[in-house]
């Protein structure tokens, strides 16, 4: 490829810095996509400008004029502190008639919507698990077709927020208790799902039209105790200590070639029907039965070199340099 500039939109406290070594695991673990991707396409020659962006977007268009960027490198997970508002900022994008990497506006308001993705999926038959969503200062009642155990969630949150041991639960009292919590704490509508018991796997789908589909990874825990069930909480993603703790591990996903066609044409329709664009990992439950369940979408999630997505594109014989460039000329030709 030849070089581009590249402008790499991110939050201001994650913007890459030169000493790595003054911080500590968990600051180098938040801030370690930041850096892998300035860090990798800088050294595939490309010229590379971080631009911190929280509250004003301003900035944006200065930056714009005066760099002149081939391609915007979006990085931003939320902005003015709310998760959502990131769809706006692309958005914002498109009117300045920038290019940029990752998903565009509309996929992102689908697949961001945990019950509004679940109902056009289930609509075209994908197995999802039975769900309710409970607004902010609705009564809480458990749908008769939905049993425990459920898992309770933020209904817009991503990255795990608010999920963890307690989440899961198998009464109503727990269940209104659970609910209470997103409401009060994340100031969120919550969403229940019936818990799928089996293999957390995670399908990592790059393209517009044309996809790609890495080879499905798994998520793993070789310390849990006994009994207890696995599932992606804000520590299990983003606790450096828990996870060496606990044997919090990614790999591979031992699939026969039937499981793993079969995920690949579930994957492949999920994306189109959900109408992302870029990349984006879909993430599943595999039960005892053999059944795929359709849990969530995540466009433009995180790839920094040792993240998931990586690994399960290096599995399928891209490297990471090969997979920002990709993604980058992704962004080009949407």
């Amino acid at each position: 490829m030849k070089p581009l500039r590249i402008l790499a939109i991110m939050h201001p406290e994650l913007m890459p810095s030169g000493d790595r070594e003054a911080l500590s695991a968990q600051e180098q673990s938040e801030s370690k996509t930041e850096y892998d991707v300035v860090r990798t396409l800088r050294a595939a020659g490309h010229e590379v400008l971080p631009l911190g962006v929280q509250y004003e977007l301003r900035p944006i268009r200065a930056a714009a004029e005066e760099f002149k960027p081939h391609v915007v490198f979006n990085l931003l997970e939320e902005f003015h502190g709310e998760v959502l508002f990131d769809q706006n900022v692309v958005s914002y994008l498109e009117l300045l008639h920038l290019p940029y990497t990752g998903c565009n506006p509309r996929g992102m308001i689908i697949s961001r919507g945990k019950a509004l993705s679940k109902k056009l999926v289930a609509y075209h038959r994908i197995k999802v698990p039975e769900f309710a969503v409970f607004p902010i200062g609705a009564r809480i009642r458990r749908p008769a077709r939905m049993r425990y155990p459920v898992i309770v969630k933020s209904l817009i949150e991503h990255a795990s927020v608010g999920i963890a041991k307690a989440s899961v639960v198998d009464s109503d009292e727990k269940l209104a208790e659970r609910v209470a919590f997103v409401h009060e704490r994340i100031h969120t509508d919550a969403i229940a799902e019936q818990f799928i018991a089996g293999r957390e796997i995670y399908v990592s789908v790059l393209g517009n039209e044309r996809l790609t589909v890495f080879p499905p990874w798994e998520l793993l825990a070789t310390k849990l105790p006994d009994g207890e069930p696995l599932i992606a909480t804000a520590k299990v993603k983003h606790d450096v200590e828990y996870q060496q703790r606990h044997g919090i591990e990614t790999r591979a996903a031992d699939l026969t070639a039937d499981q793993s066609a079969r995920l690949v044409r579930i994957a492949k329709r999920i994306y189109k029907i959900l109408e992302l664009s870029g990349y984006a990992r879909l993430d599943f439950r595999l039960d005892d039965a053999g059944e795929f369940y359709f849990l969530e979408a995540n466009p433009n999630p995180e790839i920094a070199e040792r993240e998931e997505f990586a690994s399960s594109a290096r599995a399928g014989g891209v490297s990471y340099t090969e997979l920002l460039e990709r993604i980058v000329m992704t962004g080009i030709r949407y």
